[in-house]
Parts: C-alpha cells; structure tokens; sequence
C-alpha cells in the first residue's frame, strides 16, 4: 500500500509540472515539432520537388513516393518519366541507390542530390528527434511572432547535416525556418516551413530550401499527401529490390 501511495504521489507531482519541463525542453520540443511533418511512424508521403528559376517559375519537377517506415528506414520511389525505375533506399545510416537494369545496389550518402537543392536525405528523413541533440538557445522573435531558437548537433553519422540551427514557433511549437551545416561546419542550405492553413494549421504543407553553396536558387519540395503505410519488410532488403524492380 506504502508503495502504491508514493507512486500515485510521485505520478501526481510530475504531472503538475510536465507543461512547464516540456516548454523548454529540447527533446520534447523536436517531438513536438516532429508531429507536424510526420504524424505515423509508418507513412506514406507524395511529394513533388519543383527548381525555381531567377522569374520564378518552374524550371525542373520531380514526383516521389517516400514511405517512411519506423527504425530509421525509409524508401523512395522515383515517379517522374527522366528517373522511372530508381529507388533510394535508407536504413540506419546506409543508403542506397537502385538503377534499372541493374543488379547492384550502388552506396551513395544522404547528400546525394536529387533535384535543386532537394538531397535523398530531405525527403527520406523526417523525424529531428530521433537523430539530434538540442539544445536551447532562448526566445527570439519570427516575422513579429514569439519563437523559440534551438540548436541541433546530430548524434548518428548517417544524417545530412551536421548541426542545424532550428526555429520553433512558441505557442504550437510548428517548424519555422532552419540553418543547415555540413561535415565542415558550412552552412548549406536555409530552409523555411510553409503550413497547409494560415489560420488553423494543422501540418507542413512545403519546405522550400535555399541552396546557399549554389547562388540561392530556390527548390520546393512539397507534401502533396500523408497516409499511414506499413510496407512489407522485404521491401527493405537492397538485395531484394535489385532482384525485384516492380516493386510499386
């Protein structure tokens, strides 16, 4: 009974204070933001990435289908008729490149590009929790609204950046905009969040990414739809994919 009570007293205590310990906890801030990109452990996201031009229009378009699966795996079907065929496949810190007509699973990195400024990495990984550190740096202000500043040091090798400067707005904890820094400590790219409604969001809509390393040119990558989708586990086997290029 004496132990049952103190457990009780103990839940008790820790749920007075939870509100405050998360507001400034850097963890349960990434969790927190996390949500609005990816709301399933095992999902399924259509995306298009679209390259600006100087006018702003279109200059290039790709389609991708990308289930993000639990355990840091993630699979990337290539839609578009000028890559048709090839997969990216990530598990862990390991990616891989599956050509048509080829046999061979071919290792390449999370900054392998794909179109622009969008890398395998931007579209095959979704959760900054699980692959970053935080830390808080302190409220700042974004376009006149309270934020909250964190920096991000990764903690697995198989990221695509290195740190991460991460901005947070302070009463939902939405993803704003972001400073991205490679191996060398060079930043890369900005990014910056676009929700689905001004008003009453609900998830990143787009994340448009500037390419700091390449005259600013501008490339969007954007969630055209989100479904729960656990896929069969052969499917995240490089070998069997090689073996298996129907695999939609």
């Amino acid at each position: 009974m004496k132990r049952f009570l103190l457990a009780a007293l103990a839940a008790a205590a820790g749920a007075g204070c939870s509100p405050a310990r998360a507001a400034d906890d850097p963890a349960a801030l990434l969790r927190a933001a996390d949500r609005w990109r990816l709301a399933d452990e095992d999902v399924q996201v259509e995306t298009r990435v679209q390259v600006l031009g100087a006018d702003g229009g279109v200059e290039k378009e790709r389609l991708y289908t990308v289930f993000v699966q639990a355990g840091h795996r993630s699979l990337v079907l290539m839609r578009s008729p000028a890559e048709a065929g090839q997969r990216v496949l990530m598990l862990g810190d390991d990616f891989w490149l599956l050509m048509p007509g080829s046999q061979r699973p071919l290792r390449i990195t999370p900054l392998q590009k794909l179109l622009g400024a969008a890398s395998t990495g931007d579209i095959a990984t979704l959760s900054w929790a699980q692959d970053y550190a935080g830390t808080l740096v302190g409220e700042e202000q974004c376009d006149g609204a309270p934020c909250r500043h964190l920096q991000l040091q990764a903690v697995r090798p198989g990221v695509s950046y290195q740190r991460m400067e991460l901005w947070l707005g302070k009463a939902r904890s939405e993803p704003l905009r972001a400073e991205l820094y490679v191996q060398s400590d060079k930043l890369a790219k900005r990014a910056r969040f676009v929700m689905d409604r001004a008003d009453a969001p609900t998830q990143v809509a787009e994340m448009v990414l500037t390419d700091e390393l390449s005259h600013g040119r501008q490339t969007h990558v954007r969630y055209l739809s989100r479904r729960p989708k656990r896929v069969p586990e052969a499917w995240l086997n490089p070998m069997f994919l090689a073996r298996n290029p129907g695999v939609e």
